[in-house]
Formats: structure tokens, C-alpha cells, sequence
């Protein structure tokens, strides 16, 4: 009993969060956003899952619990020091790794529309990808601020080359071409700001563009999308009726929106409203207002992600701070691209506004780090500039 007590107690001191320090920003942007996408998960799935599912809270729930979940990830990484993460930066990518690799195998991996995305044991399902584009983060960032001086030759940044190309091996076998793209752009992102050579990166892109033409004519569904994107007209009952339906219901929004909840392509009009389409109900009921002051708030997020990156202590807050901001940007960019009809159309939730606990959990946790990172800079200052105050009035 006193053990209990005594491991209470402790976890109640961890739990203890430093509130002075903290960015209220960047912390009010991501849970108002978080807040918002429950209430917008809740209007674009509640006919869907009345009629599936028999429970109109069905999705409203699952977010719920994401929300939950996401807030204790976000309170946990918050509190972990950073710098913590190159001692275990192998094994988390390995961590990473494995949870690809589980889901390729039959019985662990579950199918969902015919892509084996996640990995389900005791009803409960994980979306891989998710986690191992944090765990590629962290690698990345890890080794970046290590061998800072080798990332300028050759065989400096083949680690990272190696880890980012298993990665988007392995998320193109579930397959999942969407978030294969965003790994690989987050890949060339980190390999930037990491400070590898013009040349390198022009060596490392060149086979990028050739193999992605590959494999895109590989697969005929691709190509199908592909050519209902030029003229989704073309096949307005097959591969275009996604994009034709997200149009429709951006078209109807108009400036001011036709309101909270009065959605109509929400009634099984459009494909997956609840989640990869979820911006195009918000345009539906927000109009064009509503839609451009949500891209503000991520713009802002964007922005204090940045910041905070460039003020940090060292280069492996740097490179984190940097890394994550990077693929909330990608994301939130190819999600409204893809519904906007501005590229092809490819599965990819909106960061912290989506339907899915995984991405929402993952996302959160990743802010925490931001908001350590940060943290962290200010704790120091606080502590010089006592110092100096002490020495100022001796």
C-alpha cells in the first residue's frame, strides 16, 4: 500500500506541468483545433454512422477518446527533456519500422477498403504510417545533430536516405501512396535544413522523379485517378464522383456557408467526409470565411513551429521543432490540395481536425515536443537573466 501510494505520488510530481513556460499560442491554436474538428467530425459522420453503425455518436466518440489520449501524449512528451530521445533515437526508428512491418503480416494487419493500413489486437487499431513518421523524426533529428559536420558528404546522409526509403518501401505495400509522398517529402525537408550538398540533393531527387511515374503507371487505379483528375467529367459515377461530390459541396458553402450541421454532401454523398474530406464539409458549412480563417490558424501554427525551432537551444531542437512543423505543413497542404481538386485525389487526414485517434494522438504527442523544446529556451533565459539580476545588485 505504501508502494502505491509512494508510485502515486511521483506520478503526480511528473504529471506537475510547468505553466510559466509553457506557449499558450501554440497551445490554444491546436486544442481550439481540436475542439473544432470533434464538432466537425460529430456534423459530416452522424447520418453515416446512424445508418452503418446505428450509433449517430459513433465517430463523435472514437474522437473523443483520441482527444483524451492525444492531451496525456501531448502532457507526457511535454514533459520528457528532448535531448532524452538520442539515447533510445535507434530503437524508436526501429519501433517504427516494426509496426510497418506488422501490418504486412495477415492476421495482424487490418484491411480496411482494401488497403492494410493498421494494426488491430483487442479491438484496438493503430495506424502505422502514423507512428513511424514521428519515429523518422526523431531518427533524423538525432542524427543530424550528432554528425552535424558529415552531413555535407556522401556517405553522411545515406543513414537517413536509408531509413526514409525503407519507410516509404514499406508504407507503398499496404499500399499507401499519400502518406509514402509525404514521408518522402518530409525525408528531403530534413535533409535540407540538415545541410546536405545542392548537388546531393539535386543526385537524390533525380531518381525520386523517375520512380515515381513508375509507380504510378504500375498500379492501374492509379492511373485511373490520375486521369479523373485532369477530367473527373470523364467517369462522374467512378473515379471522379470524389472529386465532383468535394467541389459540389465547397461550391455550395459559398462566402458565409449554409451553416452548422447543414450539410448535404454529408449524406452519403461524399466519400469519407468524416475524415480525408472533412475540409470539404467545412466549406460547406463555413463558406470561404470559414475555410480561409482555419487555414490562418494552421498558418499560425505553421509560424510558431518555425519560431520556436529557430530559437532553440541546440541543433536537435532545431531539427525536431523543424521536422514536425514540417509534416503538419505537408499534410495540411496535400489535404486541401487534394479536396480543392488542386492534385490528384490520394487518402491523407487533416492534422488534428480529421476523424482517426491515431493521427490525432501522434500529432499532439509531436506538439509536446515543440512545446519542450520551447520550454526549455525559456528556462534558461529565465535563469541567466536571474542571474544576471543577482550579480547586477550584489
Amino acid at each position: 500500500m505504501k508502494n502505491l501510494f509512494k508510485n502515486l505520488k511521483n506520478l503526480k510530481k511528473f504529471l506537475k506541468i510547468d505553466t510559466k513556460n509553457i506557449d499558450y499560442a501554440l497551445l490554444i491554436s491546436v486544442i481550439l483545433l481540436m475542439v473544432f474538428g470533434a464538432v466537425m467530425v460529430y456534423s459530416a459522420s452522424y447520418y453515416n454512422a446512424e445508418v452503418n453503425y446505428g450509433d449517430k455518436f459513433y465517430f463523435f466518440k472514437k474522437q473523443i477518446v483520441g482527444i483524451l489520449l492525444g492531451i496525456f501524449a501531448l502532457i507526457l512528451t511535454y514533459k520528457i527533456d528532448y535531448h532524452k530521445y538520442t539515447k533510445f533515437s535507434l530503437y524508436i526508428l526501429a519501433i517504427g519500422v516494426l509496426c510497418l512491418v506488422l501490418v504486412l503480416i495477415p492476421g495482424v494487419g487490418t484491411s480496411i477498403n482494401g488497403a492494410t493500413r493498421w494494426i488491430g489486437f483487442f479491438g484496438i487499431t493503430i495506424q502505422a504510417s502514423e507512428v513511424a513518421k514521428f519515429a523518422f523524426i526523431i531518427f533524423s533529428a538525432t542524427y543530424m545533430a550528432k554528425y552535424k559536420d558529415k552531413m555535407c558528404t556522401f556517405t553522411g546522409f545515406l543513414p537517413i536516405v536509408l531509413a526514409g526509403g525503407i519507410m516509404c518501401l514499406l508504407i507503398l505495400l499496404e499500399p499507401n501512396m499519400s502518406i509514402t509522398i509525404c514521408v518522402g517529402i518530409l525525408m528531403m525537408i530534413m535533409l535540407f535544413v540538415g545541410g546536405i550538398r545542392i548537388k546531393h540533393f539535386i543526385m537524390i531527387c533525380i531518381p525520386i522523379l523517375i520512380i515515381v511515374p513508375i509507380i504510378i503507371i504500375a498500379e492501374p487505379y492509379r492511373v485511373d485517378r490520375l486521369i479523373a483528375f485532369l477530367d473527373p467529367w470523364a467517369s462522374p459515377r467512378d473515379e471522379g464522383f470524389q472529386l465532383i461530390q468535394s467541389l459540389y459541396s465547397l461550391g455550395a458553402g459559398g462566402l458565409f456557408g449554409v451553416g452548422l450541421f447543414n450539410s448535404r454532401q454529408k449524406y452519403l454523398f461524399l466519400p469519407f467526409s468524416e475524415s480525408d474530406f472533412i475540409f470539404s464539409i467545412i466549406g460547406e458549412e463555413f463558406g470561404l470565411v470559414g475555410a480561409f480563417l482555419l487555414m490562418v490558424v494552421f498558418a499560425f501554427i505553421i509560424y510558431k513551429g518555425i519560431k520556436i525551432a529557430l530559437s532553440a537551444l541546440d541543433r536537435l531542437g532545431l531539427y525536431l521543432s523543424l521536422g514536425i512543423t514540417a509534416i503538419i505543413a505537408v499534410q495540411v497542404l496535400i489535404n486541401i490540395a487534394v479536396v480543392t481538386g488542386s492534385i490528384p485525389p490520394t487518402g491523407l487526414p487533416l492534422p488534428f481536425i480529421s476523424a482517426g485517434s491515431s493521427s490525432l494522438i501522434v500529432f499532439m504527442a509531436g506538439i509536446g515536443i515543440i512545446l519542450n523544446i520551447n520550454m526549455q529556451r525559456k528556462t534558461l533565459y529565465n535563469i541567466k537573466s536571474v542571474s544576471i539580476y543577482n550579480i547586477k545588485h550584489l
